[in-house]
């Protein structure tokens, strides 16, 4: 990936502005194949591949867990960054690995283990029910949404993402038995391949990636008691070190918001089990002084090279 002269000069002036240690962490979910309307916001091949590219240019690439001993040394470089991926979504293996082979580059995987072979997360299922649907309405009275109006393709992306807000901090079997009733509705065959198998997170292993523990089913930590929050952490751990023959030492909170969606508590927990680190997806780098439990992630959003460069470098002048 090639910037024109002035974008570069303009560039090279704002690397003199960032600091050394500090870690910028990206996070990604789905790198899809091709441009999805009911993904607006996730990155498909192409402009994944040039971000990789810009990534390898003009930064400092490390493993997750390098990059945070590096921090924790006083010794990360600068523009140091380190690239993750939150759930375990097939896509990462099929499409993202190749472009980080391409270019050179490690990745931390964080994987929901009770999706693997065949599974699927409750926020996919009315994703893919929304847009597969021949109705022309769907009836979410139980939700509290009424009838909605699905409209075109590029119309049911919005609305899967009003279903999913209404229903994502429900206890998670009457969200479930939400999700199931709306699918019924819907008419329609939902995927089973949108998740990993165990081989793929074994493909990614063994390709140098590192992986990483992101509870069984991806529930809301602050919503379970103490010992069922420390059994999903656990065991989601100990199905990935069976899987890959080695020690899983990352955890990344599933939805990441601190008090919204994880706890104190849970930091605790994690820190009590022996794990190397944790991020949040609270927004922000990483410093010295940063709670190494509750690591900040950021990634660019914008949809050019040099716009999504000049956003990226400028994070890391941001206080931590």
């Amino acid at each position: 990936m090639s910037l024109p002269t002035s974008t570069i000069s303009l560039l090279c002036h704002m690397f003199a502005g960032t600091r050394a240690n500090r870690l910028l962490i990206l996070i990604y979910h789905r790198v899809h194949p091709k441009p999805d309307p009911m993904f607006p916001g996730e990155v498909d091949a192409e402009c994944f591949d040039w971000q990789m590219a810009l990534l390898r240019q003009y930064c400092n690439p490390l493993s997750l867990s390098k990059g945070v001993s590096g921090l924790k040394r006083g010794m990360l470089p600068p523009r140091a960054v380190a690239i993750t991926f939150d759930d375990g979504y097939a896509d990462n293996a099929i499409v993202a690995l190749p472009a980080l082979q391409k270019h050179g580059l490690t990745a931390t995987f964080f994987i929901a283990t009770s999706f693997l072979d065949g599974g699927r997360m409750w926020n996919d299922s009315i994703i893919e029910a929304v847009r597969h649907s021949s109705a022309s309405t769907l009836d979410t009275d139980e939700i509290g949404l009424g009838a909605i109006e699905l409209g075109s393709v590029s119309q049911r992306g919005p609305v899967a993402e009003r279903i999913i807000k209404a229903v994502k901090h429900r206890p998670a079997d009457d969200r479930q038995r939400l999700v199931n009733a709306l699918c019924e509705r819907a008419r329609v065959s939902l995927p089973d391949d949108l998740m990993m198998s165990a081989g793929q997170v074994r493909q990614l292993a063994e390709a140098g990636m590192e992986i990483g523990a992101h509870t069984q089913s991806h529930p809301i930590l602050r919503t379970l008691d103490t010992e069922t929050a420390a059994a999903e952490i656990e065991g989601s751990r100990r199905v990935l070190e069976q899987i890959i023959g080695r020690s899983v030492s990352v955890f990344a909170y599933p939805n990441g918001r601190p008090g919204d969606d994880y706890t104190e508590r849970d930091r605790q927990i994690v820190e009590g089990l022996g794990f190397y680190c944790a991020p949040s997806t609270r927004w922000g780098v990483a410093t010295p002084d940063s709670d190494l439990y509750q690591l900040p992630r950021f990634t660019p959003w914008d949809r050019t090279p040099a716009r999504w460069l000049m956003r990226l470098l400028s994070t890391y002048s941001r206080p931590g």
